[in-house]
Protein backbone atom coordinates (compact mmCIF):
# COMPACT_ATOMS: atom_id res chain seq x y z
CA UNK A 1 0.00 0.00 0.00
CA UNK A 2 1.62 3.39 -1.21
CA UNK A 3 1.96 5.87 1.85
CA UNK A 4 3.86 2.94 4.03
CA UNK A 5 7.45 2.56 3.68
CA UNK A 6 9.82 3.86 1.16
CA UNK A 7 8.18 7.49 -0.55
CA UNK A 8 10.18 9.03 -3.16
CA UNK A 9 10.59 12.53 -4.62
CA UNK A 10 10.91 12.12 -8.30
CA UNK A 11 12.38 15.74 -9.48
CA UNK A 12 13.26 17.29 -13.07
CA UNK A 13 15.41 19.71 -12.88
CA UNK A 14 16.73 22.49 -15.84
CA UNK A 15 20.63 22.77 -15.61
CA UNK A 16 20.61 25.96 -17.47
CA UNK A 17 17.58 27.83 -15.38
CA UNK A 18 17.29 25.50 -12.52
CA UNK A 19 13.64 25.45 -12.96
CA UNK A 20 11.74 22.13 -11.50
CA UNK A 21 9.58 21.90 -14.23
CA UNK A 22 7.95 18.66 -12.90
CA UNK A 23 8.07 16.21 -9.92
CA UNK A 24 6.37 13.13 -8.26
CA UNK A 25 6.03 11.75 -4.66
CA UNK A 26 5.59 8.45 -5.42
CA UNK A 27 7.37 4.88 -5.25
CA UNK A 28 10.27 3.76 -7.15
CA UNK A 29 8.16 1.27 -9.50
CA UNK A 30 8.12 1.86 -13.28
CA UNK A 31 5.01 3.21 -13.16
CA UNK A 32 5.89 5.86 -11.44
CA UNK A 33 9.15 6.43 -13.38
CA UNK A 34 6.77 6.40 -16.37
CA UNK A 35 4.13 8.87 -15.43
CA UNK A 36 7.11 11.21 -13.56
CA UNK A 37 9.17 10.92 -17.55
CA UNK A 38 5.70 11.17 -19.12
CA UNK A 39 4.84 14.08 -17.05
CA UNK A 40 8.59 15.59 -18.14
CA UNK A 41 7.90 14.79 -21.84
CA UNK A 42 4.90 16.88 -21.85
CA UNK A 43 6.26 19.90 -20.62
CA UNK A 44 8.61 20.07 -23.25
CA UNK A 45 8.67 21.96 -26.53
CA UNK A 46 11.87 20.84 -27.81
CA UNK A 47 14.54 18.26 -28.48
CA UNK A 48 17.00 18.02 -25.04
CA UNK A 49 19.69 16.45 -23.33
CA UNK A 50 18.32 14.49 -20.43
CA UNK A 51 20.74 12.77 -17.56
CA UNK A 52 19.67 10.14 -15.40
CA UNK A 53 21.17 7.45 -12.58
CA UNK A 54 21.14 4.10 -13.83
CA UNK A 55 17.87 3.42 -11.89
CA UNK A 56 16.25 0.70 -14.79
CA UNK A 57 12.57 2.25 -14.59
CA UNK A 58 13.82 4.89 -16.22
CA UNK A 59 15.11 3.01 -19.87
CA UNK A 60 11.63 2.07 -20.90
CA UNK A 61 9.98 5.44 -19.32
CA UNK A 62 12.07 7.46 -21.35
CA UNK A 63 11.31 5.56 -24.24
CA UNK A 64 7.81 5.42 -24.20
CA UNK A 65 7.90 9.53 -23.69
CA UNK A 66 10.19 10.60 -25.89
CA UNK A 67 11.17 7.61 -28.37
CA UNK A 68 14.19 8.66 -30.25
CA UNK A 69 13.83 12.39 -29.83
CA UNK A 70 15.52 13.22 -27.19
CA UNK A 71 19.30 12.60 -26.75
CA UNK A 72 19.83 10.63 -23.43
CA UNK A 73 22.68 9.36 -21.00
CA UNK A 74 23.37 7.83 -17.80
CA UNK A 75 25.75 8.34 -15.34
CA UNK A 76 26.54 5.81 -13.08
CA UNK A 77 28.44 5.95 -9.95
CA UNK A 78 30.40 4.04 -8.43
CA UNK A 79 31.30 3.50 -4.21
CA UNK A 80 33.11 1.55 -2.35
CA UNK A 81 32.22 0.46 1.47
CA UNK A 82 33.14 2.80 4.13
CA UNK A 83 35.82 0.44 6.60
CA UNK A 84 34.16 1.02 10.33
CA UNK A 85 30.88 1.69 9.18
CA UNK A 86 28.56 1.93 12.24
CA UNK A 87 25.01 2.38 13.16
CA UNK A 88 25.17 6.17 13.19
CA UNK A 89 26.55 5.97 9.93
CA UNK A 90 24.23 3.68 8.25
CA UNK A 91 22.56 6.29 6.16
CA UNK A 92 25.88 7.65 4.40
CA UNK A 93 26.79 6.40 1.27
CA UNK A 94 30.25 5.44 0.86
CA UNK A 95 33.08 7.24 -0.86
CA UNK A 96 32.38 7.60 -4.58
CA UNK A 97 35.71 6.28 -6.26
CA UNK A 98 34.88 6.87 -10.39
CA UNK A 99 32.00 7.59 -12.96
CA UNK A 100 30.52 5.32 -15.88
CA UNK A 101 28.92 7.75 -18.41
CA UNK A 102 27.33 6.36 -21.52
CA UNK A 103 24.88 7.23 -24.28
CA UNK A 104 21.56 5.46 -24.17
CA UNK A 105 19.45 7.36 -27.39
CA UNK A 106 20.35 9.94 -29.39
CA UNK A 107 23.82 12.27 -29.46
CA UNK A 108 24.48 12.84 -25.82
CA UNK A 109 27.23 15.48 -24.97
CA UNK A 110 29.43 13.49 -22.66
CA UNK A 111 30.44 17.05 -21.09
CA UNK A 112 27.08 17.45 -19.53
CA UNK A 113 25.78 13.37 -18.83
CA UNK A 114 25.61 14.50 -14.93
CA UNK A 115 23.42 14.50 -11.96
CA UNK A 116 25.05 16.60 -10.07
CA UNK A 117 22.45 19.79 -10.25
CA UNK A 118 19.58 17.44 -9.27
CA UNK A 119 21.49 15.85 -6.43
CA UNK A 120 22.16 19.42 -5.26
CA UNK A 121 18.39 19.94 -5.51
CA UNK A 122 17.86 17.27 -3.75
CA UNK A 123 19.91 19.00 -0.21
CA UNK A 124 18.06 21.43 -1.52
CA UNK A 125 14.58 19.77 -0.44
CA UNK A 126 15.92 18.05 2.73
CA UNK A 127 17.67 21.00 3.64
CA UNK A 128 14.74 23.05 3.65
CA UNK A 129 11.62 20.94 4.43
CA UNK A 130 12.15 19.33 7.81
CA UNK A 131 9.24 16.28 6.94
CA UNK A 132 12.26 14.49 4.81
CA UNK A 133 14.97 14.64 8.41
CA UNK A 134 14.34 11.03 9.53
CA UNK A 135 14.17 10.28 12.94
CA UNK A 136 12.47 13.49 14.13
CA UNK A 137 9.20 14.61 14.94
CA UNK A 138 9.09 16.60 11.84
CA UNK A 139 9.12 13.76 9.59
CA UNK A 140 5.90 13.38 7.71
CA UNK A 141 3.77 10.75 9.20
CA UNK A 142 0.99 10.44 5.95
CA UNK A 143 1.62 11.03 2.43
CA UNK A 144 -0.79 12.99 1.55
CA UNK A 145 0.67 16.04 4.20
CA UNK A 146 4.21 15.36 2.54
CA UNK A 147 2.93 15.55 -0.99
CA UNK A 148 1.45 18.67 0.23
CA UNK A 149 4.81 20.22 2.03
CA UNK A 150 6.77 19.30 -1.31
CA UNK A 151 4.04 21.28 -3.77
CA UNK A 152 5.10 23.98 -1.89
CA UNK A 153 8.58 23.72 -1.46
CA UNK A 154 8.58 23.44 -5.40
CA UNK A 155 5.97 26.44 -6.00
CA UNK A 156 8.69 29.14 -3.71
CA UNK A 157 10.97 27.04 -5.09
CA UNK A 158 10.89 28.04 -8.79
CA UNK A 159 8.54 31.40 -8.43
CA UNK A 160 10.03 32.79 -4.94
CA UNK A 161 13.16 31.99 -3.92
CA UNK A 162 16.13 34.11 -5.54
CA UNK A 163 18.66 31.72 -6.62
CA UNK A 164 22.08 32.64 -5.90
CA UNK A 165 24.12 32.28 -9.09
CA UNK A 166 21.42 33.07 -11.35
CA UNK A 167 20.62 36.43 -9.07
CA UNK A 168 16.72 35.93 -9.91
CA UNK A 169 13.96 33.11 -9.71
CA UNK A 170 14.07 29.63 -11.78
CA UNK A 171 10.81 30.56 -13.41
CA UNK A 172 12.16 34.20 -13.99
CA UNK A 173 15.19 33.00 -15.60
CA UNK A 174 13.17 30.37 -17.59
CA UNK A 175 10.80 33.32 -18.49
CA UNK A 176 7.78 32.36 -17.20
CA UNK A 177 7.47 35.19 -14.27
CA UNK A 178 8.54 38.41 -14.34
CA UNK A 179 8.89 38.76 -10.66
CA UNK A 180 10.00 37.05 -7.87
CA UNK A 181 6.38 35.67 -5.65
CA UNK A 182 5.99 37.08 -2.39
CA UNK A 183 4.68 34.17 0.42
CA UNK A 184 1.23 36.25 0.15
CA UNK A 185 0.68 36.09 -3.47
CA UNK A 186 1.98 31.87 -2.93
CA UNK A 187 -0.89 31.82 0.04
CA UNK A 188 -3.33 32.99 -2.21
CA UNK A 189 -3.21 30.22 -4.60
CA UNK A 190 -4.42 28.00 -2.15
CA UNK A 191 -7.85 30.14 -2.01
CA UNK A 192 -8.22 29.42 -5.52
CA UNK A 193 -7.73 25.59 -4.91
CA UNK A 194 -11.35 23.77 -4.77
Amino acid sequence: MFGYGDVWTWVALCADTKLIPSYLVANRSGEAARAFIGDVAGRLRHRVQLSTDKHRAYLQAVEDAFGQEIDYGIISKLYQEMPGKTAEKRYSPGACCGVIKGAVCGTPDPKRISTSYVERQNLTIRMGMRRFTRLTNGFSKKVENHAHAVALHMLHYNFGRIHKTLRVTPAMEARISDHVWSLEEIADLTSKIT
